[in-house]
């Protein structure tokens, strides 16, 4: 991904601006420190509450831009071992995400006592740490420690379901070798109809892979038509595709996966020239992009903290609350900074010694 982000300006930049949105949509969502703010400013909380979640369809297009640039660049797969591809993805991700759970079990456990609110998990049993260890918490029903961890088992559903694809691909192509691009990249777009057209309409996939490839497969698409000299017909498939599937059914958030997606075809093309929008040149924007997935996994028990501070000691006053909520997202900020620093971007512990600590807690 690193590798990808240097090459192309503003990815990072667009992951900042959706891991900022995402962390205060769930400032809006869970209260009380919005429920008093939302007196004042109705608005813009509603606002951020509805709409603040759609910004998650930026990582899901990003990721798939990423995943084709490393699985398949030329529509065929550039892997030899799947197995240990998929080990090694397991194990970038879920090393700063059983530490992040870690934390949130811990503040849970320190507010359970004293804040009575919707948002303070329950006692945790081991099969339901199990379950996160195994990231298929929402697949076996269990209830989820921390917000947001439900991404993190879709991000690897939808890798390992790449994955899978480019390796059929590369056994059709044993057959029919002239064609072995087109099989590919074939199945990506067959999987993108059916889930733009049927899978994400149904609201009860929305634990599976299947419910979010669409949005994934536009960015994949956005990445072959930026890299193909005759790249014209697939913008014009990936296009083509996403205002289908709106006629079809209008949803907001496939609607922004589609602007997305040519925003990252648009960025592409023009990489390595002058900035072409206010996303690419700014340092600050890069840096946050870089360390989003951490500020991502860290924000919520930082925010039930300060959620369950302030409801107990200024619960009704509209300053204090305000200020706990901008409070909340800077101290997320910094907490994200510190397990990229400590964790994510070093993987200092291991897998084994997360997941322990883990179940410990």
């Amino acid at each position: 991904m690193s590798q990808q982000d240097r090459r192309l300006p503003g990815i990072d930049a667009l992951k900042a601006v959706a891991c900022v949105l995402i962390v205060w949509h769930h400032l809006a969502f869970y209260g009380p420190m919005s429920d008093v703010v939302n007196a004042r400013m109705p608005g813009l909380i509603g606002w951020l509450y509805d709409y603040g979640r759609m910004a998650v369809q930026v990582f899901l297009v990003v990721g798939g831009f990423l995943a084709a640039a490393s699985l398949a660049p030329q529509g065929v797969a550039s892997f030899t071992r799947p197995g240990r591809l998929i080990v090694r993805r397991y194990q970038r991700l879920v090393v700063p995400y059983l530490v992040a759970l870690v934390i949130s079990v811990l503040v849970s456990a320190l507010v359970r006592p004293w804040f009575d609110d919707p948002s303070v998990s329950g006692v945790p049993t081991l099969w339901q740490l199990l379950a996160h260890v195994m990231l298929l918490q929402d697949v076996l029903g269990q209830e989820a420690l921390s917000a947001g961890v439900w991404y993190v088992a879709i991000d690897m559903q939808l890798f390992v379901l790449s994955v899978l694809i480019f390796c059929v691909q590369r056994r059709l192509s044993r057959r029919w070798p002239a064609t072995s691009a087109r099989f590919g990249m074939g199945l990506v777009l067959l999987l993108a109809v059916l889930s733009l057209f049927v899978f994400n309409r149904q609201a009860g996939l929305d634990m599976t892979a299947l419910y979010f490839f669409g949005s994934y497969a536009l960015g994949m698409l956005a990445f072959w038509a930026s890299n193909d000299r005759r790249g014209g017909s697939w913008l014009w498939t990936m296009a083509l595709l996403g205002a289908v599937a709106l006629v079809l059914d209008f949803r907001g958030r496939i609607a922004l996966a589609l602007v997305v997606a040519l925003g990252l075809f648009c960025l592409q093309k023009n990489a390595g020239m002058r900035p072409v929008c206010w996303l690419q040149g700014r340092q600050w924007l890069a840096r946050l992009g870089q360390m989003s997935y951490s500020v991502f996994l860290i924000h919520f028990p930082v925010c039930l903290l300060v959620n369950a501070l302030v409801g107990r000691f200024w619960p009704t006053g509209v300053l204090a609350n305000a200020l706990g909520m901008l409070s909340a997202f800077f101290l997320s900020l910094l907490a994200g900074w510190a397990l990229y620093r400590g964790v994510e971007s070093r993987h200092a512990p291991s897998r084994r010694l997360s997941q322990a600590g883990l179940i410990s807690s």
